[in-house]
């Protein structure tokens, strides 16, 4: 007996599947929820830095008052003028702790990564005896905080010569953020392939030429990212600072923005100023390597 297809199939009353309820009211009500978490999660983490702007552009009696005012008060630079300018006129000592800090940390960060990008490249590149137990070695020696070392380096200083001076600095410094230069680089000069270098070398050039010619262009974005960690480590360390130097003409910015906490008054307006400028050359130099920074702190996240 012959079935046809309209009697095999039965066009039976179909369902139609109502689209799953979301919760919270919908995408949008989510999406609401979600910028309100974020914007009162933004104003907790930055409301010490606009209180510190606006403590920074208030008159003395403003900041002082009571109850703080929030708005209303009387706008001023002659905070940021007292941090470059001395009461008699000249140079103040915070401006020349600010030159120190800059010359410091730059020299320093410029010296790590000079030494620390062929040195990550080489334990990349090359069947190093041992080499898992030195970089170990290496990456051990940022274990411990500076002040559980700073009384040896202080000892050796004073031995050699180099307690209050910025060759000190620069040097321990340097010292400090090379293991990080090296490990972080590492990572970095492992994700370019080595047959670039091969290619290279077939073609005439020497290993050192494929690597300053085609190998170190590609590490750039790795290099800006590394350069503004220790450059940060750099700018802002302080147990060294304080330590190993005693004068004016080469303490950096830290102890001195901290030598004007005390006494019976203190100016936090000063205070204040100095630390917007102090915070300012670091915000520069990551603006202007954002791109390269961006890069290179997501290099390595997808693997070929």
């Amino acid at each position: 007996m012959a079935v046809s297809v309209d009697e095999a199939v039965s066009p039976g009353p179909t369902r139609q599947r109502r689209p799953a309820t979301r919760r919270f009211g919908g995408g949008r009500g989510r999406s609401v929820v979600e910028v309100a978490l974020l914007a009162v999660l933004a104003v907790v983490m930055l409301f010490p830095v606009l209180w510190m702007i606006e403590t920074s552009i208030k008159e003395n009696r403003d900041v002082y008052a009571v109850p703080a005012q929030f708005f209303g008060f009387t706008v001023t630079m002659d905070h940021f003028r007292d941090v470059f300018i001395a009461p008699g006129g000249g140079r103040s000592d915070l401006s020349v702790a600010f030159l120190n800090s800059v010359l410091v940390a730059g020299v320093s960060t410029t010296l790590a990564t000079v030494l620390g990008v062929p040195a990550a490249w080489a334990y990349s590149r090359f069947a190093v005896k041992a080499k898992k137990d030195q970089l170990f070695f290496i990456l051990s020696t940022r274990f411990m905080p500076p002040v559980v070392v700073v009384i040896p380096i202080f000892l050796m200083y004073r031995q050699v010569g180099l307690i209050d001076t910025k060759l000190g600095l620069i040097l321990i410094y340097a010292a400090f953020n090379l293991p990080f230069t090296i490990w972080m680089m590492k990572g970095f000069v492992d994700e370019v392939p080595a047959e670039y270098e091969d290619a290279a070398m077939l073609d005439g050039y020497t290993r050192l030429q494929a690597f300053r010619r085609f190998t170190l262009p590609l590490l750039v974005p790795g290099i800006a990212a590394t350069a503004v960690f220790a450059l940060i480590f750099s700018w802002n360390e302080f147990v060294f600072a304080i330590f190993l130097t005693s004068s004016d003409e080469v303490r950096t910015a830290p102890p001195a923005i901290a030598g004007l906490i005390g006494g019976t008054t203190v100016d936090w307006g000063l205070v204040a100023a100095a630390s917007v400028v102090f915070a300012l050359p670091v915000l520069i130099f990551a603006y202007l390597v954002r791109k390269h920074l961006v890069a290179g702190v997501t290099l390595g996240a997808v693997r070929r």
